[in-house]
């Protein structure tokens, strides 16, 4: 079993879920670490709190922000910000991160992660957002590419461009999710390999894999949605691995939030991540045979 510390292991860990923890705490299983939504935990005690400084005990950890906004015009919620604070403070997670989208508007707040175009102006407000994010939390954050559904004809960067142009600027990291960059080629029919090979991979503190739905768009395209909810598939497996071929070894999390399975159906999944990374870097180490 992993113990807890400051830093997270190169290898697979799971979203912590209510349903799993009273098998967690039971088995103790081999598990690398364990990942918790932010903002399920902003309240001051109780249950959720008990069970989680349990497993923090015991298991690195990693917190990542679902509600930030952090693509937004308007400028952060300080509250929000703070309480965020007190999550790192209290917990002292390995990694701190959210998405390059935004959830919010005045008062108003979306069940959504929305898509931001990719502008000069926009890229402005993303980089003073996150520098803010890790000034206030006095640590490094990363940040995650989007699932997205629709394209931006005002956009002038592609999305690897840009994404590497902010962790540049402002000395972020990337969470890159293998998952979202399959989604998203698919849906604007991209080539999601060539997205994996330019994609800046020394920036990468994580890796983030699930799995997606299908359906079809008034056209009748092929339109996946980043559900969440069922296992990785094979062609998201294969670019995890073309992935760790260029970013070696990385802290990798299954992320299953919808129609959560039994504890050792996720488990399996945190386990065959981790053969894939051990696969890949056995091959990278392995000299070419003429």
């Amino acid at each position: 079993m992993a113990g807890a510390g400051t830093t997270i292991p190169s290898r697979a860990g799971v979203g912590l879920k209510a349903c799993h923890y009273h098998d967690i705490l039971g088995d103790k299983p081999d598990i690398g670490w364990f990942e918790v939504h932010a903002e399920n935990f902003m309240g001051a005690g109780g249950p959720p709190h008990a069970y989680l400084s349990t497993i923090r005990a015991s298991y690195p950890l990693s917190l990542h922000g679902v509600g930030l906004s952090i693509g937004g015009i308007e400028d952060l919620d300080l509250d929000h910000l703070d309480r965020l604070k007190a999550l790192v403070d209290r917990y002292q997670p390995a990694l701190f991160s959210e998405h390059l989208a935004w959830s919010s508007h005045r008062t108003a707040f979306f069940n959504d992660l929305l898509a931001v175009p990719y502008t000069d102006e926009t890229l402005d407000l993303v980089c003073a957002h996150v520098d803010q994010v890790q000034s206030h939390l006095n640590c490094k954050m990363l940040l995650e590419n989007p699932a997205t559904y629709v394209v931006f004809e005002t956009s002038t960067y592609d999305e690897v461009d840009y994404l590497s142009e902010i962790a540049r600027r402002t000395g972020c990291g990337l969470l890159l999710d293998v998952n979202n960059v399959y989604v998203s080629c698919i849906n604007h029919g991209r080539d999601a390999a060539d997205y994996i090979d330019r994609f800046p991979a020394a920036a990468v503190g994580e890796i983030h894999l699930a799995g997606h739905g299908e359906d079809r768009d008034d056209e009748g395209e092929r339109l996946l949605i980043d559900s969440h909810d069922r296992p990785v598939i094979d062609p998201v497996w294969e670019l995890y691995g073309r992935t760790l071929a260029r970013t070696g070894a990385q802290p990798t999390l299954i992320e299953w939030d919808n129609n959560i399975p039994e504890w050792s159906e996720l488990f399996a999944q945190a386990h065959l991540a981790n053969s894939v990374m051990t696969r890949t870097l056995q091959n990278c180490r392995s000299p070419h045979v003429a």
